[in-house]
C-alpha cells in the first residue's frame, strides 16, 4: 500500500515557521529512524499561545522554544502522548511560563484500569495538571481546541483539533512521513484501528503530525492507513498458511525491504496484529515470548 507522504517539509532546527496566521512550528534537533527530521512543536495563537507536544528536554531545544514564543504569553501546554520525544520539555516550559499542562493522563493511563502494567519506555515523570477526555474543549485567547481521544499508538494518545483552522494535530496517531508503530502492551491494534475510523468520520481540512509534513487531503490518507494495516493482516495470514509461524520469521519475510534497524519495532507491530487476531478468534497461539508459535484457527482456514 503506497501512502502519499509529503516529504518536502524540512525547516532549520529551532526556527519558527509560520504555517497559518494561528499556527507556527519549531523543529527539535532530534532526528532519527523513529522521529524522521525531529519533533515538530506547534505553537498556536497570537498574543497568548499554546504549545502542542513540546518535545525532548534538550537545553538547546527548550531555548529555541522560548525564543520562538518571545514576549507572548504561554498559557497552555498540550501533550498528545508521553513518548520521550513528545512530553519531557513540558517540565522546563511550565517552570519558565507557569502554563498548565493538558493531556489524557500519565504514561499507560489508558491501560491502567485494565490492570495492564506498561513498559517503562515512555516519559514516566509526566503527569498533566489537567486531565482531558474526548470532546473536552480548551479555550485560549484566540484559539479553541477540541480534544479527540485516539488510543492505539499509546493508550493515552489524544489528538487536538484547532476549530478556527479546521485542523487536527495528530501526534503519532497519523504521521507525515511513515506509518505508525503500535507496541503492546500499551499500544493496541484494535484501539488503533477504531481510532483511525474515528478520524475517517471527521471533516478536518488538514492534519498536522508531530513528525513529517502535513496531510492536506485527510480522508484518502487515513483510509490508506487503514488499508495498510489490513494489508499487514493479510500478509500475516499468508505467512501462517505457508507455515511461517514465529514473529521473527514473519518480520524477515514481511519487512525484507525495510531498514533492519526498524525490524524490532516491526516485530512489535506484528505482535499487536497477532494479539488482535487472537482476540478475534482468527489465530491460535502456543507458547509465549519470542518462541511463541501462531497458527490460523479452524474458523479462519
Amino acid at each position: 500500500m503506497a501512502i502519499p507522504f509529503e516529504r518536502n517539509f524540512d525547516a532549520p532546527y529551532g526556527e519558527i515557521v509560520a504555517l497559518s496566521p494561528r499556527i507556527g512550528r519549531v523543529l527539535a534537533k532530534n532526528p532519527g529512524p523513529f522521529t524522521f527530521k525531529g519533533t515538530g512543536v506547534y505553537i498556536l495563537g497570537d498574543r497568548d499561545v499554546a504549545v502542542i507536544d513540546p518535545g525532548p528536554d534538550l537545553p538547546e531545544h527548550v531555548e529555541a522554544l522560548k525564543h520562538a514564543i518571545g514576549d507572548r504569553r504561554l498559557t497552555h501546554i498540550l501533550v498528545t502522548h508521553t513518548h520521550s520525544d513528545h512530553s519531557p520539555a513540558a517540565k522546563p516550559l511550565k517552570e519558565w511560563s507557569g502554563a498548565k499542562t493538558y493531556a489524557f493522563g500519565p504514561h499507560g493511563s489508558g491501560k491502567a484500569e485494565e490492570g495492564v502494567k506498561v513498559e517503562e519506555g515512555g516519559d514516566m515523570d509526566f503527569a498533566p495538571d489537567v486531565r482531558v477526555k474526548d470532546g473536552d474543549v480548551i479555550t485560549g485567547n484566540g484559539f479553541t481546541v477540541e480534544c479527540v481521544f485516539t488510543p492505539g499508538h499509546t493508550s493515552n494518545h489524544m489528538c487536538f483539533a484547532l476549530r478556527e483552522d479546521d485542523a487536527l494535530f495528530t501526534g503519532d496517531h497519523v504521521m507525515g512521513w511513515s506509518t505508525t508503530v503500535v507496541t503492546p502492551p500499551d499500544g493496541d491494534m484494535g484501539s488503533y484501528m477504531s481510532s483511525l475510523k474515528k478520524l475517517l468520520a471527521r471533516d478536518d481540512k488538514v492534519l498536522w503530525p508531530t513528525h513529517g509534513g502535513p496531510v492536506r487531503d485527510p480522508k484518502p490518507f487515513v483510509q490508506a492507513y487503514i488499508d495498510h494495516r489490513l494489508d499487514r493482516e493479510a500478509q500475516i495470514v499468508a505467512c501462517l498458511r505457508d507455515g511461517v509461524s514465529t514473529i521473527p520469521e514473519m518480520v524477515a519475510r514481511m519487512y525484507a525491504d525495510v531498514d533492519k534497524r526498524l525490524h524490532p519495532a516491526a516485530a512489535r507491530s506484528v505482535l499487536a496484529h497477532l494479539i488482535q487476531m487472537t482476540h478475534d478468534g482468527r489465530v491460535v497461539v502456543e507458547g509465549n515470548g519470542a518462541s511463541a508459535r501462531y497458527r490460523l484457527s479452524a474458523e479462519a482456514k
